[in-house]
């Protein structure tokens, strides 16, 4: 459940490729439990919800723990430190945790809605267009989805991030910063969008569509992976199937998502209903967001956010489902 302080914040708001055997290696310890990193919203809240992945692993003897992360950033951070083994994240956060040597892969993907990230201001503020964001204090997480639509806004009004004042923020405290006025926009995702724009003095500025992609990606830890690609492979397979079976029954799947993170059905409906969003679509990490990530590395080194070159399909596993 959403902790009192998120509650009320919330409220008040290409070289050589490593190939990665599908079957675990002969000598690895037999896996007794998965932990997974999660966040509020998406296939995997709903998993966890419904224990799908419990019953899907019990014949195995195969025990799941979940441990909760507000953002992709610390839970990449736990994961390539061997803290957790799977855990989804957008397509920002793996690029910091690869420049700093985490132990980790792409394992699968999928694609949200562009209208599930957004930039937010005060009803009443005098920020009109993206180009009125020019000095102005700005909030996102850095390091996550955020961070790469606000490079990506900006530059379509010839700005950077250089030309605002971009407060590091995580969405708890970002959202208590936007409701008290102490930052004049915020760059946010699902579900924090949501139940800010519900919010009558909360105004859209831009959402993500047309001016960025939505891949969002699961990783796994690299030890992980390569001992227990065969128990990966059914991770992938049974989410795909929680999300087919809650896209067919949109009413069961925002009362459960409702249950399991503790935001209302009213946000958990607008998150689910955005265009573009299908929850089935849970695949292995498709030459097209290879291509996607690399670029995005590339820009992200060349504007110095990152402090090296990245080869992402050097940590893609390739023992993956088609």
């Amino acid at each position: 459940m959403l902790t009192r302080r998120q509650t009320l914040a919330l409220l008040g708001a290409g070289a050589v490729t490593v190939l990665i055997p599908l079957t675990s290696r002969a000598n690895a310890e037999p896996l007794k439990t998965l932990r997974i990193g999660w966040q509020k919203g998406g296939v995997l809240a709903l998993a966890k919800g419904t224990g799908a992945l419990e019953k899907r692993l019990e014949a195995r003897g195969i025990a799941v723990s979940w441990a909760e992360f507000s953002s992709g950033p610390p839970l990449l951070e736990a994961l390539g430190a061997g803290a957790v083994d799977f855990g989804p994240t957008g397509d920002v956060p793996p690029l910091f945790a690869q420049a700093a040597g985490g132990n980790l892969v792409y394992a699968g993907t999928y694609k949200g809605s562009p209208d599930g990230s957004a930039i937010l201001v005060q009803k009443d503020s005098p920020i009109q267009s993206l180009a009125d964001l020019k000095g102005k204090r700005v909030a996102f997480k850095r390091g996550s989805s955020a961070h790469n639509f606000t490079v990506k806004a900006l530059r379509t009004v010839g700005l950077s991030v250089n030309d605002i004042k971009a407060s590091d923020l995580s969405p708890s405290d970002a959202a208590a910063a936007f409701s008290s006025g102490q930052i004049d926009a915020w760059s946010i995702w699902d579900p924090y969008l949501a139940v800010a724009e519900k919010r009558p003095e909360t105004r859209i500025l831009a959402t993500g569509r047309g001016i960025v992609d939505t891949w969002s990606y699961f990783l796994s830890n690299g030890d992980f992976t390569a001992a227990h690609g065969d128990v990966l492979t059914e991770v992938l397979d049974e989410l795909a199937k929680v999300g087919r079976a809650a896209q067919d029954n949109l009413d069961q799947t925002v009362a459960a998502l409702s249950k399991i993170t503790g935001v209302p059905e009213d946000i958990q409906r607008i998150t689910l209903t955005r265009e573009g969003l299908r929850l089935g679509d849970v695949t292995g990490v498709t030459p097209e967001a290879v291509a996607y990530q690399q670029a995005l590395a590339d820009e992200f080194y060349d504007l110095k956010i990152i402090p090296k070159k990245l080869d992402i399909s050097s940590i893609v596993w390739k023992g993956q489902p088609s």
